[in-house]
């Protein structure tokens, strides 16, 4: 008897989870087929799974819509803002950690927690009185926003963490804080720094708010760029996918790698904090 229990438990688990799956995964399905298309095949519904294909969509994303330039400033903006906000946050980070400044950290999560629209007009005041928009330098400045509070967050339950033993062994045998901080303690807190770096690329990387106003000609990123594929007569559904599926492609790639780092480093942040 508890046997048969033991295995309905298991296929409605297993059916729980198929279920779970096709719901999220088929949004990707459609949009990646979509992306082999013509416009009469999308909107076809005889034609959904049979169809013949066509790279003509992804042809036009590069060749009439420039999107390698896209492609090079959302790289850019998100690579830096992910990079400031590591040189920025880990010290920041082990700082509240070692010194048990809560209020601090609460002030940084209550930063992260209000919208960031809330911020969108005053960035923008102030990036026009600089002359510095549609400039890379606004954009980096203004994901990191949101980026730089998230990595210093995510990576103080990482530091508490650590033993202070190890900390003061090296500091004996002559390290000075900078040498435990570098050679010591960021080894030891590798899954928790890709973890937080990763996630802030992702958000830096599909960030449209900040992008929209502080963007321009020079510097629009793939979500900006995205608007190209739409007009007030129609949508252009296939290249609109095609691009859809490159903006994915690069994360999609990088979580893929290193999905091992951030499983445990999301597990561990977790348990620890």
């Amino acid at each position: 008897m508890k046997k048969k229990k033991g295995q309905g438990k298991r296929f409605l688990q297993t059916l729980l989870t198929y279920v779970v799956l096709v719901v999220f995964a088929f949004p990707f399905v459609w949009m990646l087929l979509a992306s082999f298309k013509t416009q009469a095949q999308i909107l076809s519904t005889g034609q959904m799974f049979v169809f013949k294909p066509t790279f003509h969509n992804y042809v036009a994303v590069f060749k009439e819509y420039d999107f390698l330039k896209f492609i090079g400033n959302s790289f850019l903006v998100a690579f830096g803002s992910t990079l400031l906000s590591l040189i920025l946050g880990l010290p920041a980070a082990y700082a509240i950690a070692r010194h048990h400044l809560h209020k601090l950290g609460l002030l940084i999560l209550v930063a992260r927690i209000i919208p960031g629209i809330t911020f969108l007009i005053p960035w923008f005041i102030l990036f026009s009185k600089i002359h510095l928009v549609d400039t890379y330098t606004a954009l980096i400045l203004s994901h990191m926003l949101v980026g730089l509070p998230f990595i210093i967050w995510i990576m103080i339950s990482f530091f508490e963490a650590l033993p202070t033993e190890i900390e003061e062994s090296a500091l004996i045998d002559g390290c000075t804080h900078h040498q435990v901080f570098l050679r010591i303690i960021m080894p030891l807190s590798g899954p928790g720094v890709i973890t937080s770096s990763l996630l802030s690329f992702i958000f830096s990387w599909n960030n449209f708010m900040f992008s929209i106003i502080l963007a321009g000609d020079k510097t629009k990123t793939l979500p900006i760029a995205v608007f190209n594929f739409m007009s007030y007569s129609e949508i252009n559904w296939g290249a609109l996918m095609a691009a859809a599926c490159i903006i994915t492609l690069p994360v999609l790639i990088i979580a893929l790698v290193s999905q091992r780092y951030v499983v445990s480093g999301l597990a561990a942040g977790a348990v620890k904090g």
